[in-house]
């Protein structure tokens, strides 16, 4: 069964898998968190523990706000099994020249307006490591940036 959705968001469910996609653009903050809300709703639609969405719910709103702020745009993909949750998002932004110290609590390149706006603590990445059990970063400066992260549903 496959449905296509307004706005570019994709739903595919085969068996217990369910695959979506959600298209982001920079700079575009009156529909920024849409996504991970989106995916928050569908968690919640199929049945997944509260701890489970709060924590996938945490990780990608970050992930989307980074793209929202830092990239022209982006894409986020997810994949939801019986075991686990996956989530890739991919970016054409700037990259991320360190990411051993875009991973440190309370560090960031956010220009003042968007601190302003009160994004850009430095918190972004951290609280995706600290809210998911696998996290991969990969960065191309001047190309942009692929993160993915896995929450394990059931061990």
């Amino acid at each position: 069964m496959r449905s296509l959705l307004k706005y570019g968001k994709g739903v595919i469910t085969v068996g217990h898998c369910e695959d979506g996609i959600f298209f982001l653009t920079g700079k575009d903050f009156t529909s920024a968190g849409a996504a991970s809300s989106n995916l928050k709703a569908v968690l919640e639609r199929i049945g997944i523990s509260h701890d489970i969405i709060r924590r996938t719910a945490i990780a990608a709103f970050e992930a989307e706000m980074n793209v929202v702020i830092y990239a022209v745009a982006g894409m986020m993909k997810y994949r939801i099994t019986d075991t686990e949750i996956s989530v890739t998002v991919q970016d054409m932004g700037q990259g991320i020249p360190n990411i051993e110290l875009a991973m440190t609590e309370g560090y960031s390149t956010a220009p003042d307006h968007i601190r302003e706006m009160g994004f850009g603590s430095g918190m972004g990445l951290p609280n995706i490591r600290r809210n998911s059990d696998n996290l991969s970063v990969n960065s191309i400066v001047g190309e942009g940036t692929t993160l993915e992260f896995v929450i394990k549903i059931k061990e």
